[in-house]
């Protein structure tokens, strides 16, 4: 049974960080790459990060480039992503995935999903 489970959210203010995390099992996500999307109950979700399992490659969501990191511990079978400087309208639902195709930004790629865990960021 594979599982993604998502934890870290939690309430900050805005300009604080947190770092969520992301265990997964049931299965060996070595060729799979993992993303993190966001929803907030008025919009879209939205793509955020994704990371190649096997060679760490990365990519992000402009709006949030130089804030953001996401990372993998292969050790742990787990994936964070690190906010830094969080911004009153990044409160959402965080989302952690994963799909077969290479570093996809495309949430329909990504065949399984988390949970999700609530980011809220008050101003």
């Amino acid at each position: 049974q594979v599982q993604l489970v998502e934890s870290g959210g939690g309430l900050v203010q805005a300009g604080g960080s947190l770092r969520l995390s992301c265990a997964v099992s049931g299965r060996s996500f070595s060729s799979y790459s993992m993303g993190w999307f966001r929803q907030d109950p008025e919009k879209e979700r939205e793509f955020v990060a994704t990371i190649s399992w096997s060679v760490g490659a990365t990519s992000y969501a402009d709006s949030v480039k130089g804030r953001f990191t996401i990372s993998r511990d292969n050790a742990k079978n787990t994936v964070y992503l690190q906010m830094n400087s969080l911004k009153p309208e990044e409160t959402a639902v965080y989302y952690c995935a994963a799909s077969r195709r290479f570093m996809s930004v495309n949430q329909k790629e990504y065949v399984y999903w988390g949970q999700g865990t609530q980011v809220t960021v008050s101003s």
